[in-house]
């Protein structure tokens, strides 16, 4: 994948943070979602959470166990720089999630916008696969992509978007019976350019199945 890491560090290099179209100065709909089924002493991880600053707010919020997952090392130094002495309360792992190997269990797991550049099926059952491994039973996902009137592309590159059920029935079909839809809703982001973007942002709980 050293063709997808060049991309993103090229494109958290080629710009400030706050240029890109998917900058939120405050990501309140994660935040809220987080609130609601994540626990404050156990572990989260945000998948792909590039330069976010979702860790910054979860850090405000006493959530004790952050783990931030990018496949870009400059978009994670970003960060790192951005938070200064706070980073170190912060697990990173630059890393391509449909490889990486999770080293421990994550009571929620947490993806703005990473699952629908995986327009590979191979990619998205890999993702999936990773997710299952990673989600303690009993835990919660919190995955968001574009909805089916979305865009067609990010950053100069195609997307699979999606209705909530065609997610649903997407996970089911990698992992049968594992995680189970809770809540689902409609956002509409406005870039830092004024442009408007719609997501589905969908819930699921992970079941005991493997």
């Amino acid at each position: 994948m050293a063709g997808a890491e060049d991309h993103w560090n090229a494109v958290y290099t080629g710009r400030a943070p706050e240029a890109l179209t998917w900058f939120e100065e405050v990501p309140e709909v994660s935040l809220a979602l987080i609130r609601s089924y994540g626990a404050k002493d156990a572990p989260i991880i945000d998948v792909g959470g590039g330069a976010s600053h979702l860790p910054d707010a979860l850090l405000a919020e006493g959530f004790e166990a952050v783990t931030v997952l990018d496949l870009s090392p400059a978009a994670l130094e970003l960060s790192k720089t951005r938070l200064g002495a706070a980073a170190s309360r912060v697990r990173w792992v630059a890393g391509d999630v449909t490889r990486w190997v999770p080293d421990r269990a994550y009571g929620l797991w947490h993806d703005r916008a990473v699952f629908h550049f995986l327009t590979d099926p191979a990619g998205q059952d890999a993702y999936v696969d990773v997710m299952r491994r990673a989600v303690d039973p009993g835990g919660h996902a919190i995955i968001a992509t574009f909805a089916e009137d979305g865009p067609e592309r990010c950053s100069n590159l195609p997307v699979q978007r999606y209705s909530p059920e065609a997610l649903a029935a997407r996970l089911q079909r990698a992992a049968p019976g594992v995680f189970a839809p809770l809540e689902a809703q409609r956002l509409v982001h406005v870039t830092p350019m004024g442009r408007r973007q719609a997501f589905q942002v969908s819930v699921f709980a992970r079941s005991a199945a493997d």
